[in-house]
């Protein structure tokens, strides 16, 4: 099971009491208190790690607290520190606080580890309270409590290239053939309930990971369909590829302007990321009918026709019609290319095509 989104009340430990002691032993001449000091309470960390994919750990299990500090003890022995707890997460976990739904943590960066709520502190003994006036303290002070708090986690899936389109226009396809992924594949809407992640590679031994976003419909933003549910997992994603149906009743422009829409009603920056666009199942088409679809979408966006298959030409022979990479001018799509997952038509230039730009979309962040 999938969960992305779980709300979960943390508490640290309590400090342990001081304890009241006093030194009675036989030949002591001088003995007085010697009550030891409790131990402190035990810290929240979180913890990511990359091997954990889902919040779903926490479903069953949505109060976690760590171990209380112990008590003083005589000798003026300290009492053992309560145990700390550590909550691993997956990449790309938000920590919001749940009442002002602020972030209070962003955990991004494999291994890093951050300190949540830490321990209350231990109670002195009543070894600290003797003084000139008071040569026998029968009290000592109680351990000061842990802190409580309610949080949100939520996942964003962190990915290099997100694959934004209408429901059943081929998205899972295309993440099943050019990667690891096994995601459903069927004749119908909303195959795909959860997003799933794959490794590209490419026979240069680079790679990059993609992820299966759930279809997007018109108004997604304001809930319908899967809504704002699985749109916060591309907000993370370094590159967007539209997937656009050349069979769909609908338009082309009408699919990408509605797109579009959605990335720009829900955040402004998703809508401003590079992207490129795909124009999926040209197998169902003759190349005369692909060519006439193509050069109208392209001149919408003010764009020329050229060989971008050729550039990323692999083994196998790819159709003529395919658009090369051209000067982008403003937010424009990096490339336009006619597709088809089943028929195995350019799906080796795509791959080569996001290789490239994904290493100049790294090589500029390493920049920053």
């Amino acid at each position: 099971m999938f969960i992305d989104n779980v709300l979960l009340t943390l508490s640290s430990g309590k400090g342990g009491p001081g304890c009241v002691s006093f030194r009675r032993e036989k030949h002591v001449i001088q003995g007085g208190p010697d009550g030891g000091d409790g131990g402190k309470g035990g810290n929240i960390y979180f913890q990511v790690d990359k091997n954990t994919h889902t919040l779903s750990h926490f479903r069953n299990n949505q109060h976690l607290k760590a171990k209380n500090g112990e008590q003083g003890m005589g000798r003026k022995m300290y009492g053992k520190s309560g145990e700390h707890l550590v909550i691993i997460v997956p990449p790309g976990t938000q920590v919001i606080d749940a009442q002002t739904n602020e972030v209070l943590l962003d955990l991004v960066e494999e291994g890093d580890k951050k300190l949540f709520l830490e321990g209350g502190i231990g109670g002195l003994g009543n070894t600290h309270f003797k003084s000139s006036t008071n040569q026998r303290p029968e009290f000592a002070q109680p351990g000061r409590p842990g802190l409580s708090k309610t949080i949100r986690l939520e996942l964003k899936l962190i990915a290099d290239v997100g694959l934004v389109g209408f429901p059943n226009v081929g998205k899972s396809t295309l993440i099943s053939v050019v990667s690891n992924a096994e995601p459903e594949i069927a004749n119908y809407e909303f195959t795909t309930l959860t997003p799933k992640l794959g490794v590209v590679v490419t026979e240069d031994y680079r790679s990059y990971v993609m992820a299966d976003i759930p279809g997007i419909i018109e108004g997604a933003s304001d809930g319908k369909g899967l809504g704002i549910e699985f749109l916060r997992h591309i907000e993370r994603t370094k590159f967007l590829l539209f997937m656009i149906d050349l069979a769909n009743y609908r338009s082309l422009e009408e699919q990408y302007e509605t797109l579009k829409k959605e990335l720009q009603k829900f955040s402004t920056s998703l809508s401003q990321r590079d992207y490129a666009i795909a124009l999926t199942r040209c197998d169902t088409l003759t190349p005369e009918e692909i060519n006439e679809k193509v050069d109208f979408f392209l001149n919408l966006l003010g764009l020329k026709r050229n060989d971008l298959a050729q550039k990323y030409k692999a083994r196998e022979d790819l159709h003529s019609y395919c658009q090369d990479v051209y000067e982008r001018d403003g937010n424009l799509p990096f490339f336009v290319m006619p597709l088809s997952s089943v028929s195995k038509i350019n799906v080796d230039p795509i791959k080569y095509a996001l290789s490239d730009v994904i290493r100049k979309v790294r090589d500029e962040e390493s920049r920053c």
